[in-house]
């Protein structure tokens, strides 16, 4: 069993910061790419950022510049740093992961139940 859990959404004022955590545990041998997606109300869920287990990243174009994704792989954590907030920003954060399960050796994507940020003054 694999489990993701977020935090660190919150209520932002436009221009302001806010910082997500989301660390994986469970049955996991190895972890390969990392990200963050999100869901506005009424719209679909869309990419915002991704990290690969080397560090390489990649970011939607709404969010370039603004937002920094990291990780910690000794802690199995994936971070964004959100600067620069838009009221855009707002929606329902999620996190993602693709791992390998440490007793099945199968690659499987997984999802956190997601954090709430609002952007809003």
């Amino acid at each position: 069993q694999v489990q993701l859990v977020e935090s660190g959404g919150d209520l932002a004022q436009p221009g302001g910061s806010l910082r997500l955590s989301c660390a994986a545990s469970g049955s996991i041998f190895s972890i390969n790419t990392m990200g963050w997606y999100r869901q506005a109300p009424g719209k679909q869920r869309e990419l915002v950022a991704t990290i690969t287990s080397a560090g390489s990243t990649n970011y939607a174009d709404s969010v370039k510049g603004r937002f920094t994704i990291s990780r910690d792989n000794a802690k199995n954590t994936v971070y964004l740093q959100m600067n620069s907030l838009k009221p855009e920003d707002t929606g329902v954060y999620y996190c993602s992961a693709y791992i390998l399960s440490r007793w099945t050796k199968v690659f499987s994507y997984y999802w956190g139940q997601g954090t709430q940020v609002v952007v809003s003054s």
